[in-house]
């Protein structure tokens, strides 16, 4: 058996129109701010469950795990607030979502069961809260509190969230990269 480990999380896939939205947005969010890293487009995404590190070999029991949520239906969702997280000394520039009809915290909520009980995941105890990560601060930026206070909404898109998809995330010096392993259609 390996000892290779892999970096996994689960995360609901946008569609391209609310990517292609956010990614405007940004540019005029983080525009002169020093130390912002721009998330891929390919890689925003909703994250329902940080798994951290775990062996290679888990990865297709972790698969059919995510399994539990199929055919739960599609997540009704709107774009919402830009956040910065965590709200003191932020590390990331997010806009959050509001989750219409409850899906998607229904489904992070089986997702989290499935995942603890597998060991695979350690339940959080705050509240879940549903966003999309669009830019990191790297340790030197410095968001006044003006700016962080200012920024503008970007347009309260509806859209409707209907795969969930098992992550690796490669870590690099210029950001991570994702890797799907294994979706499932809800």
């Amino acid at each position: 058996m390996s000892d290779e480990r892999a970096r996994l999380f689960v995360a609901l896939e946008l569609c391209d129109r609310v990517v292609l939205d956010l990614i405007d947005w940004r540019a005029g969010a983080v525009s002169g701010i020093e130390g912002v890293r721009l998330v891929a487009p390919e890689d925003l995404h909703v994250t329902l469950c940080f798994l951290g590190w775990q062996g290679v070999g888990e990865i297709d029991a972790i698969g059919r795990a995510c399994g539990a949520v199929a055919g739960s239906g599609v997540a009704s969702l709107q774009v919402g607030e830009p956040v910065w997280l965590p709200r003191r000394r932020p590390r990331v520039l997010a806009v959050g979502l509001s989750d219409l009809e409850g899906v998607l915290g229904r489904v992070q909520g089986a997702l989290s069961d499935v995942l603890v009980r597998g060991g695979w995941y350690e339940a959080q105890a705050r509240e879940y809260l549903a966003h999309v990560t669009v830019a990191r601060l790297g340790r030197a930026a410095r968001v006044p509190a003006s700016r962080a206070r200012s920024l503008e909404t970007p347009r309260r898109l509806t859209f409707e969230g209907s795969t969930v998809t098992l992550y690796r995330s490669r870590l690099s010096p210029t950001g991570a990269h994702y890797e799907a392993l294994a979706s499932v259609a809800l």
